[in-house]
């Protein structure tokens, strides 16, 4: 993988090295499997696993960028966002000159599928809260519930280093259907009946949650530009969140996009950390 810069107004452009460089937008419509991850298509060329580098995107707030790939998945480094932040901050960000754009979120939007809930309200800012629901000796031991104003906390400290996890017993009906081939403790937390496996533990008492809130961040900026706005997520996956973004798209009367200047954020928090880039 390669990251390269792009022009003012260009979005996240994913390129296909191997197919003839075929371009793939980072769009909420081109979501084409929602199964364990997110992938998206366009042309019949297919990208796998896209939420944790759009997460780290979001993160350090990067809104044009060309993702030269050699083959079909984005790598998945240590199953966070956090090492591509630190490559990404070793080289450097550019601001650009045209102004920033984020979708206001004007009223709420909900969607359901089963017991499972994501919505999105209006809010000055960014916050979201995930409740995770599973009945497991080790996810019992650990806080199911995580709420970040993204206006008092910073996403790299407090969220990017969040891993993939999952119970080794489950790993051979993924791989089964061709997901989490590569999968290891060096790219994931594993979890068997009464321990987690990986020698270091684990990197947040509420990691668990903390990587499903990775997750939905990298979900909705599929959306093209950062949300201004409140989200809330129940048992919500890659499914139901790109379900809620598309249901947005629909509403045009629920969104708008906004721009916000530098001297408008004069002397008032940061929508996120950092807010521009």
């Amino acid at each position: 993988m390669a990251l390269r810069p792009a022009g003012e107004n260009t979005g996240i452009l994913f390129v296909r090295t191997d197919v003839n460089s075929a371009t793939v937008r980072a769009r909420a419509q081109n979501v084409s499997d929602t199964t364990l991850s997110t992938s998206i298509a366009e042309n019949g060329v297919q990208v796998a696993t896209v939420e944790h580098l759009l997460s780290a995107l979001w993160g350090v707030g990067i809104d044009n960028l060309v993702v030269e790939l050699s083959s079909e998945e984005v790598p998945i480094m240590d199953g966070s966002a956090a090492p591509f932040i630190y490559l990404i901050n070793s080289v450097g960000i550019v601001e650009q000159n045209a102004a920033k754009e984020f979708i206001r979120i004007k009223r709420e939007i909900r969607v359901t599928q089963g017991d499972a809930i994501a919505s999105l309200k209006p809010y000055d800012g960014f916050k979201a809260d995930y409740t995770f629901v599973a009945d497991h000796p080790i996810y019992n031991r650990y806080p199911k519930r995580a709420t970040l104003d993204f206006s008092k906390v910073s996403y790299v400290e407090e969220v990017s280093r969040a891993r993939s996890f999952g119970l080794a017993k489950e790993l051979e009906q993924a791989q089964s259907i061709n997901k989490c081939m590569g999968s290891s403790l060096e790219n994931a937390v594993g979890i068997d009946d009464y321990s987690i496996l990986n020698e270091d533990g684990l990197r947040y008492e509420d990691e668990f949650v903390k990587h499903k809130l990775l997750d939905v961040i990298g979900d909705l900026y599929l959306l093209g530009r950062p949300v201004l706005g409140r989200f809330h997520g129940y048992m919500s996956g890659h499914a139901l969140n790109n379900k809620l973004a598309q249901a947005l798209l629909r509403c045009e009367d629920a969104w708008e996009v906004t721009t916000l200047g530098v001297k408008q954020l004069e002397g008032r928090e940061p929508i996120m950390q950092p807010v521009a880039g």
